[in-house]
């Protein structure tokens, strides 16, 4: 590299780390509802392949997903054949499953919320980026740097007093245009029990997107899920039957 253009590199890096220390401290209540309306949008219809990875075994799922404000979801499995049809439907809080071979429906009682989703790392609250983050924790700005041109800041949340919450904090990292890079949960000795990061960013339907994401025990080396997303579409018209308990039993599309 010339001279010129090193020198051009290290002042506009030099520039731009000042003006964002210069800028005032963006709202972290606001950076997460930003983010968490990024991920879902008004809508959402996506594909996603799930591989689970254990130190002996490793097994890949297929699913689709459907998402309607910050309330609703459907998540339906497509492969492989002997977990095709399996089912979790959040409706208004409440988090309702479907077992094809029992033909039976079961609703989860929010205690179970916070339980492995499908023997996954992931959980039940994790599978259409559960509300409690927002609503159960207070906000604070601990950090804000530059990466690859993008402001980054972390957030730290806190439970709010007496909030039936699992952790006892999470710290979550997010870019300028709005995509979470990684979320850290610790337990209630704050001591850190899982991340997840976002392993690439790619584009769907026009958006920034965290198209693979991994979800890691930090107490059992070797295990981890990971979600690939495949396709999604956003903000697009979504009957309401999808999201309804007779669909979730006998899916009509």
């Amino acid at each position: 590299m010339r001279p010129r253009a090193v020198i051009a590199g290290a002042l506009f890096w030099a520039c731009t780390r000042a003006c964002l220390a210069a800028s005032p401290a963006p709202d972290p209540d606001v950076i997460l509802r930003q983010a968490f309306d990024h991920y879902r949008a008004g809508t959402s219809e996506s594909r996603v392949v799930m591989t689970i990875h254990r130190t002996d075994w490793e097994r890949r799922l297929e699913l689709t997903a459907d998402t309607h404000g910050h309330d609703d979801a459907l998540v339906r499995f497509t492969a492989p054949a002997k977990d095709a049809g399996s089912a979790t439907l959040q409706l208004a809080g409440e988090t309702w499953v479907f077992n094809p071979r029992l033909n039976q429906v079961i609703r989860l009682p929010q205690s179970m919320l916070s339980r492995s989703w499908m023997g996954s790392d992931f959980s039940y609250s994790d599978l259409a980026k559960s509300e409690d983050l927002l609503t159960l924790y207070t906000h604070r700005l601990t950090a804000t740097r530059l990466d690859e041109g993008h402001a980054v800041w972390t957030i730290e949340a806190t439970p709010r007093p007496g909030a039936p919450v699992v952790w006892g904090k999470v710290a979550v990292t997010v870019r300028d245009d709005w995509v979470i890079v990684e979320e850290t949960f610790f337990d209630q000795d704050f001591k850190a029990a899982r991340r997840m990061t976002t392993d690439k960013i790619g584009r769907l339907d026009g958006r920034p997107y965290p198209v693979s994401m991994t979800m890691q025990p930090l107490d059992q080396p070797g295990q981890w899920t990971r979600v690939e997303t495949q396709e999604a579409h956003f903000d697009i018209p979504l009957p309401g039957w999808v999201f309804t308990l007779s669909n979730l039993q006998t899916p009509r599309r």
